[in-house]
């Protein structure tokens, strides 16, 4: 019983064994190669799969999505015999998974190895500073070479894109040294171009400015000229309008005299010639009875006011008197203690008949 109950096991265990042997369930976007008797029968699709037990064999599952693969920075030489570090990444694809099996014993390495060669082949044909600044040529080309290569393994390369590129450091600092002083020229330039517009825009300021000063002199050079024109008209036409005699006029001449010695340093000065005239038409007007007037009729008297100016003025002509007869004797020094001369004796003499 013991036996039979063993063997009953076995089979059962067997059984079970079959079974899960011959069920195979595959998920979305993988897929599994089958062979048969040692010989490829068919690839199982996703989802529910039957196969033979102990008759066919089973591959590992091969992924059918896009994979990315970085490789490991690899030297290569550019035209101009230097050498840099590549690092590229690969986006590919598996579109035939019994190619991907059965053409190529493994596709990464084979990838991998295809991508350094078409890469030194590439960058070869580069100087450094081509290198450094066509990323996309390098790409497309990288691309289109694996592409073509890749296809009978069942492998669609979809990008290829570079990393990083890493020159030798003695270049990495001869190449910061050239940004440096690239990044210190435009800083100069810049700094010049900001002077030259910073001085033309203040030197545009100073000619506007002297310009808007010269107008405005102008202006007022002419406004002032054309009022004195003016007050010299009215004055003009004030004196023709009223027709003033000479002896008014030879009174204002003589009120002008005191004023030339004003001055504090003004300790000489000289009369002209004319002063002589002046007196003489003042003199003459003072010693000369004018005609009575209305108000001359009306007031015969002469009040005590008019006697004092009558005595300030005529105090005043003695003195314009004495002053033009040291002219005629030549010019000299006055001061407080100048003797008068005849002339004043004479018009006080004519004007004051009852001293003489």
């Amino acid at each position: 019983m013991d036996a039979l109950l063993i063997a009953g096991l076995l089979i059962v265990l067997f059984a079970v064994m079959t079974v899960v042997r011959s069920v195979r369930i595959v998920p979305q976007a993988r897929a599994r190669n089958v062979e048969r008797l040692g010989r490829y029968h068919s690839t199982l699709k996703p989802g529910l799969n039957f196969v033979i037990p102990y008759i066919d064999r089973v591959y590992p599952m091969i992924d059918l999505r896009e994979q990315v693969v970085s490789f490991r920075p690899q030297p290569v030489i550019t035209e101009d015999n230097l050498v840099v570090e590549i690092d590229t990444v690969l986006y590919f694809q598996v579109t035939d998974p019994r190619a991907a099996a059965y053409e190529i014993a493994n596709y990464i390495q084979a990838v991998e190895q295809l991508t350094v060669t078409t890469l030194r082949n590439v960058v070869g044909s580069l100087d450094l500073e081509m290198t450094l600044t066509s990323r996309d040529t390098i790409n497309s080309q990288l691309r289109g070479v694996l592409d073509e290569a890749t296809g009978k393994w069942g492998i669609r390369v979809n990008r290829v894109e570079i990393k990083a590129i890493d020159p030798p450091k003695s270049i990495k600092e001869a190449m910061e040294k050239q940004m440096r002083a690239e990044r210190d020229k435009r800083a100069a330039i810049l700094n010049a171009e900001g002077q030259r517009q910073s001085q033309i825009l203040t030197a545009e300021g100073d000619k506007q400015s002297a310009i808007l000063r010269a107008e405005g002199d102008r202006s007022a050079a002419i406004l002032k000229a054309q009022g004195q024109s003016q007050a010299i008209d009215e004055v003009f036409q004030a004196v023709h309008r009223n027709d003033p005699d000479p002896k008014l006029l030879a009174y204002q001449y003589l009120q002008v005299l005191p004023e030339l010695a004003k001055g504090q340093g003004n300790t000489f000065w000289v009369i002209p010639s004319e002063v002589t005239s002046a007196l003489q038409g003042v003199s003459k007007a003072f010693t000369e009875s004018l005609p009575p007037s209305a108000a001359t009729r009306e007031a015969p008297a002469i009040s005590e006011a008019t006697a004092r100016e009558t005595a300030q003025a005529e105090q005043a002509a003695a003195e314009a008197v004495a002053e033009a007869a040291d002219v005629d004797a030549g010019p000299r020094q006055l001061g407080p203690a100048a003797a008068p001369s005849d002339a004043l004796a004479d018009l006080n003499k004519h004007h004051h008949p009852s001293t003489s």
